[in-house]
């Protein structure tokens, strides 16, 4: 009998599926990029880099993950689809190997009222379901404990189909937990009548002072001047009891105006329903400053600002009723939570043991809150405070305790809004999504963050439509000797300064109690530029936008979004395009309104967009330029009109830089349209088309582009939040010069910042902690830098230290 012969044992061939490792594109044409082709390996950490504008975002973004996304919609029924957004195919010629894209992104949350930090992360549904089983006195369902739902009651006759008609009677009952005072908004408003009305006039002399009213409006004067329950012709301070009732608050009733039928309701209903029922940001500005002008928000007295109505609060665990616990700093819930253990004052007499896993995902999530560095928030902020850098990391949250792996998660700047101290934290956790097998790709300018970078994609050179291409691939010490800009400015940083300028004057801020401050006591230097730091929570933003007073003489650049349409450009937001059109008006003979794509001279088939969009239902919408006016957006005629040999559509097209030499000399001198162009170059926005829609700018574009627009305000103080946020490395040196000259123009500059080029370059620091939420709220230093560097008495001074050498 023979005895098989033993072999050295070999390794098997690798198994074809293991060969997808890479995500390949190849021609991407999104936005300014110019067909570019890379690889990027798959289950590594690859940080996207290059000055703000290069094509990051288009990359990453627009061609990437959107694709990633419209292809995992594309697996759903065509039922489904329709109830989703609908990418269109990114500009690319191939693009392989993708996988699931998770985006965190910095888009802020809703600015709802009834969002709240608790809703958008599940933290609030866990809560109203322990309350629900656990909670003494028991009042109802996980409902009974939600702000959002109304209680209702129900009953009557239903007359059910089914072979037979049969009636029947029907109750109907639901518990909520909104409060029905504020309708769980936690604020009732407060209307000035003298704001919407002038009582000595008559209707029919123009007593209403609302925007838009106009005195032929069938939806608006006359249906209140015609509708017979008013006299038109007696002034509104003479109307009977009955009449001011009926015109004030009489419930929707139909009338008639010319043969037309139309809704009456009265007054302070209808001002509800058509401005306080819309989100204020988004209100036009003159609409904006009427509702702030004639409504006042106030603390509902009825639930205390909690939302939840009597009953939610009387059911309580161990003393504390939900509103107590959303009201916690998310660090003292997750103790709270921990303590929830043995026997519970639940009637079931089994203890928190019944509601085991569901304390123990509760946990979870709250302590990824304190791990990712909010643990200083409370469940019941509204989601419409929080920062993008907040915003950004609070949808994080969902996403550390997920057991779901070869998942690609794409991140916008996460380090936004961090102090270095807690840049080094989020570092750890992009490499623990890393390390669980997924590819994460970040867009970051910090170099603490490309230095833990597997793989580097430099886009660039330059920015718009000098930038676009690849300039460099590869290891983060290769990045270093690349020659590229990222390159050459990796290691750069800020000395401190020699001298520093001495103060005109102070702003005195005494007793600030804004959220987390805690009676705070400081002189802010003015006729310097002055730092207000400390980590994230400390309450740098309470101080400055809390507690310096608001008016005259006070400029703020914070971070909120600039609202504005596909027809919004750099032009019509900075207010260029007023000297553009006259000047055009002026050398042509014709009226400046032609010269306006939102006007008279818009296209008339295209209405002034430049492109056709076709909606295809639940698939992606088609943009096509318009055959009529090929994409120019004007009417032929207007082209007609020239000004220095160019149409207005042809200077529309200039990019900054091109058109301040263009109206800068010579016969086409604008001096109004020069200025602004001049401060559009001193932001460094020189390459950004004047023409350009604002939903194609990047972060880092929109903030300077703000930057520039308050430039021409003519405050003496100026309030700047986070000015480096999407800055490249290159670009923070010509923002320090921006704020030099800002100050030696006689401004005062007060700018909360985390980035230490910018505390170097200051003339004085305030820093605020010493940690966030309850443990910051109070100064911890005030000084110059050097002494800041010298003392190292704060986390801010020990890393500002090791930034600058010391």
């Amino acid at each position: 009998m023979s005895q098989a012969r033993s072999t050295e044992p070999q390794s098997p061939a690798p198994h074809v599926a293991d060969s997808h490792d890479l995500i390949r594109v190849h021609g991407a044409r999104e936005n300014n990029l110019k067909d570019v082709s890379i690889e990027i390996p798959k289950r590594r950490l690859t940080v996207f880099t290059g000055v703000s504008g290069s094509g990051k975002s288009s990359l990453v973004f627009h061609t990437i993950a959107a694709e990633s996304q419209r292809m995992i919609n594309e697996t759903y029924s065509a039922f489904v689809q329709g109830f989703m957004p609908t990418p269109a195919r990114p500009e690319v010629d191939v693009l392989e190997g993708v996988t699931t894209a998770i985006i965190v992104d910095q888009q802020r949350m809703g600015a709802d009222p009834r969002s709240t930090v608790g809703t958008a992360t599940d933290a609030n549904a866990m809560l109203r379901i322990l309350f629900s089983r656990l909670g003494q006195p028991h009042i109802g369902s996980p409902n009974a404990f939600s702000f959002n739902v109304p209680s209702v009651r129900a009953s009557g006759a239903i007359t059910v189909e089914r072979g037979t008609k049969k009636t029947v009677k029907a109750t109907f009952t639901r518990t909520g937990g909104m409060c029905t005072r504020c309708e769980g908004r936690g604020a009732v408003s407060d209307i000035d009548l003298g704001q919407l009305y002038d009582d000595s006039k008559s209707l029919a002399e123009g007593a209403f002072t609302i925007p838009g009213w106009k005195s032929d409006s069938f939806w608006t004067v006359r249906v209140y001047a015609e509708s017979g329950f008013v006299d038109p012709d007696k002034p509104i301070r003479d109307y009977t009891e009955q009449e001011m009732r009926d015109f004030l608050h009489r419930e929707p009733t139909k009338v008639k105006v010319d043969g037309v039928n139309l809704t009456y309701e009265g007054l302070i209903p209808k001002i509800q329903k058509s401005f306080l029922a819309k989100d204020k940001e988004a209100l036009q500005p003159h609409i904006r400053e009427f509702v702030e002008r004639a409504v006042t928000f106030t603390t509902c007295p009825e639930c205390d600002g909690t939302r939840l109505s009597e009953a939610a609060r009387s059911s309580r665990i161990g003393g504390v009723s939900i509103a107590d616990a959303c009201a916690m700093q998310i660090s003292d819930l997750a103790e709270w939570v921990r303590g929830l253990t043995g026997p519970s004052p639940a009637s079931s007499g089994q203890g928190y043991a019944m509601a085991a896993p569901l304390l123990a995902t509760l946990r979870r999530t709250l302590d990824s809150f304190v791990e990712i560095g909010l643990g200083y928030l409370s469940l019941d902020r509204p989601s419409g405070t929080l920062s993008g850098g907040e915003a950004q990391r609070v949808k994080m949250i969902r996403h550390l305790g997920s057991s779901l792996t070869d998942t690609t998660y794409v991140f916008d700047e996460p380090t936004t809004g961090l102090h270095p101290h807690d840049i080094q934290r989020m570092n750890n956790l992009l490499l623990r999504l890393r390390d669980k097998g997924n590819t994460v790709l970040v867009v970051e300018h910090k170099p603490e963050t490309i230095a833990i970078a597997d793989h580097v994609v430099d886009l660039g050179p330059g920015a718009g439509t000098a930038g676009g291409t690849v300039c460099f691939e590869g290891t983060v010490e290769g990045l270093r000797t690349g020659g590229t800009v990222t390159g050459r400015h990796f290691d750069d940083r800020a000395a401190l300064k020699e001298t520093v300028r001495r103060p005109t004057g102070k702003l005195e801020i005494r007793g600030a109690t804004t959220h987390n401050l805690r009676g705070v006591d400081v002189d802010i230097p003015l006729g310097v530029l002055c730092v207000v730091t400390g980590v994230a929570g400390s309450g740098k933003s309470s101080l400055v936008h809390g507690s310096v007073p608001a008016g005259a003489g006070v400029v703020s650049v914070d971070q909120g979004a600039i609202r504005g349409s596909r027809r919004s450009n750099p032009a019509t937001y900075t207010g260029l395009l007023d000297p553009i059109r006259k000047a055009f008006a002026k050398a042509n003979g014709v009226k400046p309104g032609l010269f306006s794509a939102n006007s008279e001279g818009a296209c008339p088939l295209c209405n002034g967009v430049g492109v056709i969009h076709t909606d295809l239902a639940m698939m992606a919408g088609v943009a096509t330029t318009c055959e009529e006016c090929e994409g120019k957006r004007f009417e032929a005629s207007v082209l007609d009109h020239r000004f220095g040999g160019r149409d207005i559509s042809e200077v529309l097209a200039m990019s900054v830089a091109e058109a301040a030499e263009f109206f800068g000399a010579g016969d086409t001198r604008v001096p109004a349209a020069h200025r602004v162009l001049g401060r559009l170059l001193d932001v460094g926005l020189g390459y950004l088309g004047i023409g350009q829609p604002l939903t194609t700018l990047s972060g880092g574009e929109r903030q300077r582009l703000k930057l520039a627009t308050h430039m021409a305000d003519k405050g003496g103080v100026y309030l700047l939040d986070e000015p480096t946020a999407g800055l490249h490395l290159a670009d923070v040196e010509q923002l320090l010069g921006l704020l030099d000259r800002l100050v030696d123009s006689g401004k005062s500059v007060i700018v909360v910042e985390h980035h230490q080029a910018v505390m170097a370059h200051a003339d004085w620091l305030i820093d605020l902690g010493p940690g966030a939420g309850h443990d910051g709220g109070r100064v911890v230093f005030e000084g110059t830098p050097a002494d800041l560097v010298a003392a190292r008495s704060t986390l801010t001074g020990e890393h500002l230290a090791a930034y600058v050498g010391s």
